[in-house]
Parts: structure tokens; C-alpha cells; sequence
């Protein structure tokens, strides 16, 4: 069952606190504080990356990719699996120094209110992201 949010709260706690800090530390670039969310065997998808897991990994990757980067949610949903697993899936946008693109991530929290996985959708078609390569 989803339960829609046709905004995002500014402050996304009232969904998940673990949600929450990832988006205050990504735009904070406190990835040290990013990867502490995640659970010990956690995993972070990224575009066009293999899976990336483990909180020092992930801390390594967001330090080398990620940093000027700002992440606006606008839109989040909350599933709860047949299994119990809560799922997040947040919609928004990704600025970055040359560009801005749509971004779809999809969370998958433990019990205890830490990221198990981050996956990140570009949702920009084929043709736009080739127009990025171009700068």
C-alpha cells in the first residue's frame, strides 16, 4: 500500500528520519555523515555504477562524485512491502555545476530506520543525457 505526498515536507523526518539525513548531508557534502545512515551491509546504486556497499564505500564514492551537487525532493511516496520492508521512493531534481536533471531515489529502510539501499533513477530520456556530455 503507497501513501502519496504531493509535496515534499520541507522536512522529510515526518517520513523518515534516515530519508531526511541523507538529503541534509548530501547538500551539506557531509558524505561521512551520508554513509553513516546506511546499514553495515548497505548499498548505494548509483547511475551507471555497479552497486556500491558498505558505509566506507559509499563515503568514498559520494566524496569523489558527489560533491557540489544539490538534491531537491518534490515529490515522495511510502510503501510498506508484502514483507513489511518500508520502501521510500522520492521524486525531484539534481543541480550540479553544469546541469539540472529529474531523479527518482527509492529507499529501502531497515526496522531500525537505516538506509538497507539507495537506488538513484535519472529519469531525464537518452537524448537529454547525451546533450550533458556535450558541455
Amino acid at each position: 500500500m503507497a501513501t502519496r505526498i504531493a509535496e515534499a515536507p520541507t522536512n522529510l523526518r515526518t517520513v523518515f528520519s534516515a530519508v531526511d539525513g541523507y538529503f541534509a548531508g548530501f547538500n551539506a557534502e557531509d558524505y561521512r555523515a551520508v554513509a553513516a545512515l546506511f546499514a553495515a551491509d548497505g548499498v548505494l546504486v548509483a547511475p551507471f555504477e555497479e552497486p556500491i556497499v558498505g558505509a566506507e564505500a559509499i563515503y568514498t564514492y559520494l566524496e569523489a562524485e558527489a560533491v557540489s551537487m544539490r538534491a531537491t525532493p518534490v515529490e515522495v511516496e511510502t510503501e510498506v512491502d508484502a514483507d513489511g520492508t518500508q520502501r521510500v521512493v522520492v521524486r525531484g531534481r539534481v543541480k550540479t555545476l553544469l546541469f539540472t536533471v529529474a531523479v527518482r531515489w527509492t529507499f529501502v529502510l531497515t526496522a531500525a530506520d537505516t538506509i538497507q539501499s539507495a537506488e538513484i533513477k535519472l529519469m531525464a530520456s537518452l537524448q537529454e543525457l547525451m546533450q550533458f556530455d556535450r558541455g
